[in-house]
């Protein structure tokens, strides 16, 4: 029904505007007459003696000017180094599945064993990294290639 309706505003539409610009083509624009100026009133201002400028109510914009910028130092501490977990698994063919899925990004994975009381749990990382932001880059990518359960830890 949409269809429909459309097509017939296009049939009719469409040829309705050609004929409306066809029309049009040849027509010349009306002269445009400008009104003729007024006779000419010239006002004359008397000089104006500005008013003086209120005094400042702050103190900030002379502090401002005989300000001292303190310059301390800092260190930046290194928290790392970090690692990229990325399964944690009951066993190591589940393991060994995810690192290879992980080698087929161009990064190389680890497994290792983790002994609790009660079970036996392989472990599927990555790292070490000196900065986290390292860590995030490669977290990106396995992301881009549908590796979504990673999670960024500071070595233990």
């Amino acid at each position: 029904m949409k269809v429909k309706l459309i097509t017939i505003f296009l049939v009719i539409a469409l040829p309705s505007f050609g004929y409306l610009l066809w029309s049009i083509k040849d027509k010349q624009p009306a002269a445009v007459v400008a009104p003729e100026p007024a006779a000419k009133v010239v006002k004359t201002k008397k000089a104006t003696k500005l008013p003086e400028l209120p005094k400042e109510k702050w103190t900030y914009v002379d502090d401002l000017k005989s300000k001292q910028v303190e310059v301390g130092q800092y260190e930046v501490k290194n928290k790392g180094p970090y690692k990229m977990q990325c399964g944690s698994f009951r066993t190591r063919k589940q393991a060994e599945s995810l690192k290879a899925k992980i080698a087929f990004t161009g990064l190389e994975a680890q497994v290792g064993k983790s002994v609790g009381s009660s079970s036996t749990w392989y472990k599927v990382y990555l790292g070490p990294y000196d900065k986290k932001r390292q860590a995030e880059k490669d977290k990106h990518k396995l992301k881009n290639n549908a590796i979504h359960a990673c999670k960024i830890w500071g070595w233990d």
